[in-house]
């Protein structure tokens, strides 16, 4: 969903947020940096944007009140994007506000990096975003290095592991009225000073478009077939693959979602339909996310989606089978000579 082999760092702030409760400071930058140093900017590249190739969910900024420029970190990064000269500007006024709302006592110092991106793909597009990443954890790092008749040792306390980042947002500057796209990092578990990352400082919801819509259903569906079938049926590994081959048909060929037309198309089988309502309904509800029955079908997100659903029987070692239609072209059997399963294919072609 999310790439950065085109992206490069245009600019950046560092500044310092401790704990307002604990009568921790913070402290401002002056200036804002260019990384000249290839070699840092690919590092940081890394640490920044790498965590972000495996975030699924997108997110949009919100107020409770329904005015997005009531929501802080909108307002100041909607700044940057109309004026980046502004940058340095305001990254001082976020990391200013964010020490405001670092109230719980058990919320961790550290650096706050914002960061200018230009050329960040998300969903097949390329947009600059604006990174806001917050570094708590530290760790000690040995050092080895050649010295004269041998090798010496030394130790960085307090380094800073690129493999391992704490809380960062990316906001790509595109549906700028809708709240951005926001993607985010909180390797804090889940406790009372982890919240105040997502629901205090940035105010997010999750995103509900077309494009969400459809990776959903096909999501939930997919895991449905894969994962849950298996519980309430006895069913094969072809019927598993035709189940997903004919989801996949079902929403090339259409340009709207129906829930009664897709059950009833795709899986055709009334204790199968209603196995799957009750599936979808509790995805909703353990992930606070409803999906509608009728939506609008998006290409971006099939295409994507669409890599993910496999059509492969692997046998053993030795061969892989690729189901793309008719399963009644394949018929699985026993030989009792050798005790080994089988299959049959039925082809009028060979290419």
């Amino acid at each position: 969903m999310i790439t950065f082999f085109e992206a490069t760092l245009a600019e950046l702030s560092i500044h310092r947020i401790g704990n307002k409760l604990q009568d921790e400071f913070y402290v401002l930058s002056e200036n804002s940096m260019h990384i000249q140093d290839e070699m840092l900017n690919q590092l940081l590249l890394q640490y920044f944007l790498s965590p972000y190739e495996k975030v699924n969910e997108i997110y949009r900024l919100m107020h409770p009140n329904n005015d997005l420029n009531l929501n802080e970190v909108y307002h100041f990064a909607a700044e940057v994007f109309a004026d980046g000269s502004r940058f340095h500007e305001n990254s001082k006024k976020l990391a200013t506000y964010l020490y405001e709302i670092s109230n719980h006592p058990k919320i961790k110092s550290g650096e706050l990096y914002v960061a200018y991106f230009e050329n960040v793909q998300i969903e097949g597009d390329l947009h600059d975003a604006i990174g806001i990443f917050k570094s708590e954890t530290k760790e000690s790092y040995l050092k080895v290095y050649p010295e004269q008749n041998g090798f010496g040792l030394s130790y960085e306390q307090e380094a800073i592991n690129i493999s391992k980042l704490d809380k960062g947002c990316l906001i790509f500057n595109t549906d700028v009225t809708e709240g951005f796209k926001v993607a985010v990092i909180d390797q804090t578990n889940r406790s009372a000073e982890a919240v105040y990352w997502k629901d205090e400082f940035l105010k997010l919801k999750v995103r509900n478009d077309n494009y969400s819509q459809t990776q959903n259903v096909l999501g939930v569906y997919k895991s449905f077939v894969t994962d849950k079938l298996d519980e309430d049926f006895e069913i094969s590994k072809t019927d598993k693959i035709d189940l997903l081959n004919r989801s996949m048909k079902y929403f090339k060929e259409k340009e709207s979602f129906d829930m009664e037309e897709f059950s009833n198309e795709v899986i055709a089988n009334k204790e199968g339909i209603e196995s799957f309502k009750n599936y979808k309904k509790n995805y909703e509800e353990e992930f606070d996310m409803p999906i509608a029955d009728t939506f609008d079908i998006s290409d971006a997100a099939v295409k994507k989606q669409a890599k993910a659903y496999k059509n492969i029987l692997k046998l053993d070692k030795n061969f892989h089978i690729y189901i793309h239609g008719n399963k009644e072209l394949i018929e699985k059997g026993f030989d009792d000579d050798r005790s080994m399963n089988y299959y049959k294919v039925f082809f009028k072609d060979e290419q």
